[in-house]
Order: C-alpha cells, then sequence, then structure tokens
C-alpha cells in the first residue's frame, strides 16, 4: 500500500462490532439483548445458518457484551481493553476454536481440563466453537458431561452450517438461534453505506448485481464488492461490474423475455448467440431467466410482489412494466417450458442447442382462449345449432340427414353396413367345398385353432386357389417368407387345410418381388387400404359438415386431426 498499512479485505473492516450493526438478523439480536438485560443468559448456545450471515460474528459481539468492563449490558463498549482484546482476537479468556481442525476428543480432553480454572481477568471464560459439527463421536461424548454441568464462570457459544450433524444429545443442551438469509435489499443498502463511506461511484444496479452474487451471504457480497474495487478502482460502471462476476445482464434476460412474448423468433436466437458471445453458462442462462419468469409470474399473481420477492426497488418496477401486457398463464406456460428445459441441460451433450429449441418452443405457442370466452362462445354455438345435425361422432343421437348430403351411415358404410355382412364368427368353421379354398375364411379359421401360423398367412397372397393344391405367395427375404417356407410350416397349413376344406390339398409357398404387379392383396394389405379409405370418407364427411364448419368459423380454429371414438 502507498502509506505502508496493510490493506484490510472489506469483510473484516466493516464486521459488525455490535448488536444494532448485526444485517438481517434483528431477531437473534433482540432475543440475546432481551436476556442479557433480564439476566437470563444460557451457558451454551447455538448459532445456525448459511456462511456469511453472522453467526461467528454474533458470538464475538456476545463475549463482548458478557465481559466488557462496564458491565453486562445489551451493548458492548469497543473501547475498553477487554472489548478491543476480543475484536482484535488476542483475549486470553475468550476461545476461538476451529472444530474442523480440533476434532479429536484429545482436543476436547485438553479444552475440558482448561475450564476448571477461573478467567485470568474477565468476567467469562468463553469457548467458541466453528463448524463444530466437524467433531467426532467421541468428541462431543467428551464433551457432554462437561456442556450439561459447566462451572458458572464459562459460557460455550457453538457454530455451523450443519445442525443436522450434530448429535441430539448436544443439541437438548444448547439455546438454537438460527440466522436467516440476508435479504437482498438490506444487503444492497449495507452496501451502499460502505460505497459511500469508500468514496466509491457506483450505480444502484450494480450493487445489486453484487448482492446477488452474494446469494444471501453478507460475507460472500462484500468479498465480491472488495473484487470490483480491485479491478474497477473507486469507479465501478455497469459494464464493468457484469464483466467482472460473470453475471447474467438484466437487460439480456429483459430482451430475451421481450423477444418470446413477441414471438420474435430472430430475437431470441440473437439473445443465445450474446450468451454465447460474452461466455455465460447456458444451464446458468437458462436458471436466470426460470428466476426471471418466476418473478413476473409473482408480480401478476398477488397484489403485494415486494412482500414475496427478494428484490430492489428499481428491479421491481422495471418487471412490473415488462410483465403489464401478459397474462400470469402465457408466463406460467413459458416458465413451466424452461424448469422443464434445465432438467434436461443437466445431461445434454448440446446444452446450447436444448435451449435454442426450448426458447423457439416458448416463442411460439398458440395463445390460449380463456376458459369463460370458451363457455360462452359454446353456449352461443348450441344457441344457434339446435337444428343442426349432430357430430359425426356423437354416439348419443343419430345423425339427422342434410338435402344434398349423405348421412352419417352412409358416409361410413364399413361402420355400419359394412358391420352387417362383415365375415361372422361361424365362418371360421370348417366347411366342406369340393377341395376349393375360400381364402378369408380359411385363414379365420387357423387363426382360430393355430393363431401363430394364421398371423403368418395373413401377410400372404392367395396365388392359385384349386381343388386340392393352393399357392401362397409372400415378400421375398421377408420374415413371413422364412417362417412359411419352413417344412415343419408347410405340413401344418396343408393338415389345416384338409380339415377346412375335407379333401387333401398341396401348399406351396413362393416368394414375390415387391417390383411385381397384378398379385393379390394379403388381409393385411386388403385392411389397410380399407381403412385408410374409410379415414378418407370420414375426413371428407367432417370437412363438410355444417356444424363442425360454424365451430370453426366461430372459434377462428382449424381441423388438425381426426379421430374415431
Amino acid at each position: 500500500m502507498p502509506n505502508g498499512t496493510p490493506y484490510e479485505v472489506l469483510a473484516r473492516k466493516y464486521r459488525p462490532q455490535t448488536f444494532s450493526e448485526l444485517t438481517g438478523q434483528e431477531h437473534v439480536s433482540r432475543t440475546l439483548q432481551n436476556a442479557i438485560d433480564s439476566g437470563r443468559v444460557a451457558h451454551a448456545f447455538l448459532f445456525t445458518g448459511a456462511r456469511g450471515v453472522g453467526k461467528t460474528s454474533t458470538a464475538r459481539i456476545l463475549a463482548k457484551t458478557l465481559n466488557c468492563e462496564r458491565g453486562v449490558t445489551h451493548e458492548p463498549c469497543n473501547v475498553c481493553p477487554l472489548c478491543i482484546e476480543i475484536t482484535k482476537g488476542t483475549s486470553t479468556d475468550v476461545f476461538e476454536i476451529d472444530g474442523a481442525s480440533n476434532t479429536g476428543v484429545d482436543d476436547i480432553r485438553e479444552l475440558r481440563d482448561n475450564i476448571r480454572y477461573l478467567p485470568s481477568h474477565s468476567r467469562y471464560k468463553i469457548f467458541i466453537i466453528d463448524e463444530v459439527h466437524m467433531l467426532t463421536n467421541n468428541a462431543f461424548n467428551a464433551l457432554l458431561k462437561t456442556l450439561e454441568e459447566p462451572p458458572a464462570h464459562v459460557k460455550f457459544i457453538f457454530a455451523t452450517t450443519e445442525p443436522h450433524k450434530l448429535p441430539v444429545t448436544i443439541l437438548s443442551r444448547c439455546q438454537r438461534f438460527d440466522f436467516k438469509r440476508v435479504p437482498l435489499a438490506k444487503i444492497i443498502a449495507r452496501l451502499r453505506d460502505i460505497a459511500d463511506q469508500e468514496a466509491v461511484t457506483i450505480s444502484d444496479s450494480a450493487l445489486a448485481l453484487i448482492a446477488r452474487k452474494g446469494d444471501g451471504s453478507m460475507r460472500d457480497s462484500l468479498t465480491a464488492f472488495d473484487q470490483v474495487l480491485a479491478f474497477c478502482g473507486n469507479n465501478a460502471s455497469d459494464e464493468d461490474v457484469v464483466t467482472l462476476l460473470g453475471a447474467v445482464d438484466r437487460r439480456l434476460l429483459a430482451d430475451v423475455s421481450a423477444s418470446i412474448f413477441r414471438g420474435d423468433t430472430q430475437g431470441v436466437l440473437a439473445g443465445i448467440k450474446m450468451v454465447d458471445q460474452v461466455g455465460y453458462n447456458m444451464r446458468q442462462f437458462c436458471q436466470e431467466l426460470i428466476e426471471h419468469f418466476r418473478n413476473m409470474l409473482v408480480i401478476r399473481s398477488v397484489k403485494k410482489p415486494e412482500e414475496i420477492l427478494d428484490l430492489a426497488e428499481a428491479e421491481l418496477e422495471e418487471l412490473r412494466s415488462q410483465s403489464a401486457n401478459f397474462s400470469a398463464q402465457e408466463i406460467q406456460r413459458r416458465l413451466t417450458l424452461l424448469v422443464k428445459t434445465d432438467a434436461e441441460m443437466g445431461f445434454a451433450t448440446f446444452p446450447r442447442l436444448i435451449l435454442e429449441i426450448a426458447l423457439l418452443k416458448a416463442a411460439t405457442l398458440e395463445p390460449v382462449v380463456p376458459i369463460q370466452e370458451l363457455l360462452e362462445k359454446i353456449k352461443a354455438l348450441e344457441t344457434g345449432a339446435v337444428h343442426t345435425p349432430s357430430l359425426p361422432w356423437d354416439a348419443s343421437r343419430p345423425a339427422a340427414p342434410v338435402p344434398g348430403e349423405k348421412s352419417a351411415e352412409s358416409a361410413r358404410p364399413d361402420q355400419h353396413h359394412h358391420k352387417a355382412t362383415a365375415p361372422q364368427p361361424e365362418s371360421a368353421k370348417p366347411r366342406p367345398s369340393g377341395g376349393h379354398v375360400n381364402w378369408e375364411r380359411f385363414v379365420a379359421f387357423v387363426l382360430e385353432k393355430r393363431p401363430d401360423i394364421g398371423s403368418v398367412l395373413e401377410h400372404g397372397s392367395p396365388l392359385k386357389q384349386e381343388p386340392g393344391y393352393m399357392e401362397i405367395g409372400f415378400p421375398e427375404a421377408s420374415f413371413f417368407l422364412t417362417s412359411a417356407q419352413d417344412s415343419g410350416s408347410i405340413a401344418e397349413i396343408q393338415e389345416l387345410a384338409k380339415a377346412f376344406t375335407g379333401a387333401d390339398t398341396i401348399v406351396k409357398v413362393k416368394a414375390i418381388a415387391p417390383e411385381v404387379g397384378g398379385t393379390p392383396l394379403s388381409l393385411v394389405e386388403k385392411k389397410k387400404c380399407e381403412r385408410e379409405q374409410h379415414l378418407q370418407d370420414l375426413r371428407q364427411e367432417v370437412n363438410e359438415h355444417p356444424v363442425i364448419n360454424e365451430a370453426m368459423r366461430i372459434f377462428g380454429s382449424k381441423i388438425t386431426d381426426i379421430r374415431e371414438i
């Protein structure tokens, strides 16, 4: 440093020294101060919470409060020798122990031996054990008796990020305080206060980026702020902060979301290209988009979103403006799509492609008509179409014929008249015919007796049928040809033919080249052709039906698929 003084990082320089300076943990400060004022100070405390939210700082403030020369008070003076020693970490009566490096039972036994001696010049001997969950079970057992009945001059303060790893026997002997994540607005306010004291020129939006980088941790936010000052000096621009922190620019999120709602596919892909050029992680950008859409959804769903969202006022107003023209349902549909995409990107080899496909789909989603509007249109349709014929698939009542139009029965011959003439079950019975074989009835008979052989014959074409002789063709190089050519299969077909006709029948199997024309269709091919013709007739009937045409006119819709119920 120019003046020879070593630089002190912001997290240490602006570490809270009194309960009133603690940010975002007012519930802890108030409870501890009330306990001190009323003389109800427990012998063991457990501070839990995420990293960087003030657990160790609170432990030091509590230690100073209990040992301050001016007496036990709800705020330390921070000027007496005892307070200064604790602040500097040089007190001989306040021990800060790292639970991660003092995990063994021998360390705890040494601590237990030290407890027996009175404080050298303070009111209490105070043991602050950070990351206490790292102690071994044997160490906890060695500490248990002392923790249950400690000497009057001893206080324990434990801090941990993982309280669930502590034995229940330890938890039950401590007064527990849960530290919350620091709200974004309070971190921004604290950063603004520090920026003013350090004479740093920086915008509120840049401070919001720094605070969001901290993710609820004041210490992490101050560390990020230190990094910004080291890079930018005392004049930090928004662009420099975005570049340095690798954060997603909020304007890019706003531009991409606006392109999605406009249906601007060019703008969507341009936004993804920008993400790639800047070097953002694609999945991180997707997650930022999810948070962005979630914020807009909350704004469109509740009356007081500021009570739900952890956002700065400027960001809240910007999101209000962006979401003003869209319904909660429109936002929710796209949010659901993005959440699914995020899960897919976790295993994707091409995350950019996955995100591009999802955002293009989000930009081209068809608008959804409100259900009430649909109900009103349906009611109007029913009122105006009382005397029109019913829909062709309405099974509840027959369709009345319209002049110049075929009836539902005549439009679908295979579903009404055809069913009456279709082969009945009795056709599957053997019917002697002087040796001649009716192919369809024969296959039906075989399907009943030997389904495995019948399923093969369905794919065969009857090339020649004479009394005592049957020639069957199958596509060359097909599974069915191979199955039928087996000598055992031919013998079984001949036996079945004899049982069906009452006469000995020679069966011959031949291969059919695909390009050969004039070959009779197999039963499978005939059924396929009949089905296609039926669907074509049904499609024509639907397209010409007056009720359907009226419905399409009212709803402004079109037919995309026709299915028979």
